[in-house]
């Protein structure tokens, strides 16, 4: 017996944004999702995407979206300020939900959606790009496989000069972002997914200056202690004239090798290891080729891996990854790396969730 449709309802449909990236998944023969709703605050672009997706219900109201008996799951793809009350109405109205990073912005929030899915019993997956990037799979094969060895220390560099991003959406401006959620939580995620919970985060933090009217902090350094007692570093630059360096790095350092990845949207990557049992420790590089296609960003591929993902986990009941505590984490290192540079002392993270 053939399995059902899998209704989606898309809140957050602006030019640019993320969402556009759902309609790919219709050209994934495994993949049984439909797009039966769409919203946008504003009704001109509701009444043209749903025109030119050909869907049949479309709304300014995410309420009604997160209502409809024909939505299982419900995409969020909001500014990060909204994400937790679109979550929130979703997971009311007992849907399943995705929701780009970050999942949300504080650590209220965060306990109140870890609680909501826990009492729905629903599942949850934050739409973190890069755990879903080919260089990222590559890398996280080779550690699990052992080739790597017991983990000493973790690093993540994003950095990206925001002005271009300002002028695609302005929300970001004048909302305005946070960049230590709209940024640094990419970083923070991907190195949480191979050191697991962070303990305690010291960071630092100052204003790039580079775009009038900005008004917080836009560049961050933070390092980090994980519970396991492997050190850790995330760089996020926002402020800055973009550097002649790729957009994102890992690193990942163990007793048996280390490895260094770089992603950059639209662009061609690599992973380089060196493992100690070869002789002359000389580094490996395998190249990757980008995933051009029509979304934002070109994080098409990554966003049908992560959509892939997230119906086995409905199929199979499995818990997503990353998942709402996950989710909920990277958030907490967020609000203690604040709360560490308004203080200037080493902070410890709420990991209770």
């Amino acid at each position: 017996m053939a399995k059902p449709e899998i209704g989606l309802g898309v809140i957050g449909m602006a030019p640019k944004n993320m969402a556009s990236t759902v309609t790919l998944l219709k050209d994934e023969s495994d993949l049984r999702y439909r797009l039966r709703a769409i919203c946008s605050h504003r009704r001109e672009v509701a009444e043209a995407c749903a025109r030119d997706l050909g869907v049949a219900y479309w709304t300014t109201d995410y309420r009604e979206l997160a209502a409809r008996d024909d939505v299982d799951v419900v995409c969020v793809y909001t500014p990060d300020h909204l994400h937790a009350e679109h979550c929130t109405a979703a997971l009311e109205h007992g849907k399943h939900v995705v929701c780009t990073k970050p999942m949300v912005t504080d650590l209220e929030d965060a306990q109140k959606l870890v609680a909501l899915v826990r009492a729905k019993g629903v599942k949850f997956l934050v739409g973190q790009t890069m755990r879903f990037d080919k260089q990222f799979l590559a890398a996280r094969e080779l550690f699990d496989d052992g080739e790597l060895g017991d983990l000493i220390a973790l690093e993540s560099f994003y950095l990206h000069d925001m002005r271009p991003v300002f002028g695609m959406t302005r929300w970001r401006l004048t909302a305005p972002q946070d960049f230590m959620f709209g940024g640094c939580v990419h970083s923070i995620d991907v190195i949480r997914a191979f050191g697991g919970d962070i303990d305690t985060v010291h960071a630092v933090a100052n204003k790039g200056g580079l775009t009038e009217g900005y008004p917080i902090d836009d560049n961050f350094f933070l390092n980090l202690k994980f519970k396991s007692g492997v050190i850790g570093r995330v760089s996020g630059l926002y402020g800055i004239v973009h550097p002649p360096t790729p957009m994102m790095q890992l690193g990942v350092y163990g007793t048996k090798g280390s490895l260094q990845g770089e992603f950059t949207d639209n662009e061609p990557g690599e992973i380089r290891v060196v493992l100690d049992k070869w002789p002359e420790h000389k580094p490996e590089t395998t190249p990757f080729e980008p995933e051009r296609d029509l979304s934002a960003y070109g994080h098409g591929g990554t966003v049908i891996r992560y959509m892939r993902h997230f119906q086995e986990c409905l199929d199979k009941d499995l818990e997503p990854s990353p998942s709402v505590v996950d989710g909920a984490k990277s958030v907490a290192v967020g609000v203690a790396a604040w709360e560490s540079i308004r203080t200037g002392q080493a902070v410890r993270v709420c990991n209770d969730f």
